[in-house]
């Protein structure tokens, strides 16, 4: 079988696709892609299903072997992209022979790559979804040097190559448009003035699991604790210190602090470029 063989895998790379939906029942979370608008344009721009799995970079790239030439497109976050050592385009679909080395770098502008070969990767399905999920442990694990990727077939025909690709850019500032609740009676009205109103920051603790933010705390109404209780993608959650923790694809099934709202997931794709500083501006729509 051809397969990618990891040279340099960075700080954290993954293989994503978009995720294990539909097990959250049996305590199962979702994982996938955290930009997925950029893991389908790389995809389409490489050939494949906008589904296909791709390798998720976070900060510092990575840099990968095929055993056979293939098609790769690297998007997300900017960086630069050689082979063997040559420039070559970002965002845009590049040819790497057999036994070359596809560098992604660092980012320059936002934190998540993502590389897309024709044929997608093809390891072994979980659950019907071959993401890798850092807090369950399903799928891959985070791939290290000498890692080995199977890649699928590539398609049969050439790939066009678009004169321009409307890659978005990471997010200046990160609004995130909240319908409030279930919880969102736990706290005072002023609390709930703090979060609509104030600027938070994205905190450099944030991860696949939780965008974690620091700013005011969020002043309870009332003590004691939540039993524990099912938490879904884009979940505000509030622990003990008071800052939101807006829930990502990793994130827990069940959880014991209070939710004040839930960011709508159309949103959550700029949150995985936000990097730490970046302003967060919770804007309630329900």
């Amino acid at each position: 079988m051809d397969v990618l063989e990891v040279v340099r895998a960075g700080a954290l790379t993954t293989v994503q696709d978009a995720g294990r939906a539909g097990w959250a029942h049996l305590g199962v979370g979702r994982a996938g892609a955290l930009d997925a608008p950029a893991r389908r344009l790389a995809n389409r721009l490489a050939g494949n299903d906008a589904d296909a799995a791709v390798l998720e970079t976070t900060v510092t790239g990575c840099a990968v072997r095929p055993r056979r030439s293939v098609v790769a497109v690297v998007g997300g976050a900017a960086c630069r992209v050689t082979v063997d050592g040559r420039p070559v385009a970002w965002g845009m679909p590049v040819h790497v022979p057999a036994g070359a080395v596809l560098d992604a770098g660092p980012a320059t502008e936002g934190l998540r790559s993502y590389l897309a070969f024709g044929g997608g990767l093809v390891p072994e399905p979980v659950l019907g979804s071959r993401s890798a999920d850092l807090l369950s442990g399903l799928g891959p694990a985070p791939l290290r040097d000498g890692d080995e990727v199977p890649l699928g077939v590539a398609p049969g025909t050439a790939v066009p190559v678009p004169d321009a690709v409307p890659w978005p850019g990471a997010p200046a500032e990160l609004v995130l448009p909240v319908d409030l609740g279930p919880r969102h009676t736990w706290f005072t009205e002023r609390a709930l003035r703090t979060l609509t109103t104030a600027v938070y920051r994205v905190s450099p603790q944030s991860n696949r699991i939780g965008l974690r933010t620091e700013g005011p705390a969020l002043e309870r109404a009332r003590d004691g604790e939540l039993p524990s209780e099912g938490m879904v993608l884009g979940a505000i959650q509030v622990p003990p210190d008071g800052r939101p923790v807006v829930f990502l694809n990793d994130h827990p099934t069940t959880g014991g602090y209070p939710v004040v709202g839930v960011v709508r997931e159309a949103a959550l794709s700029a949150a995985a470029q936000a990097v730490p500083g970046v302003a967060v501006r919770f804007v309630a729509v329900g």
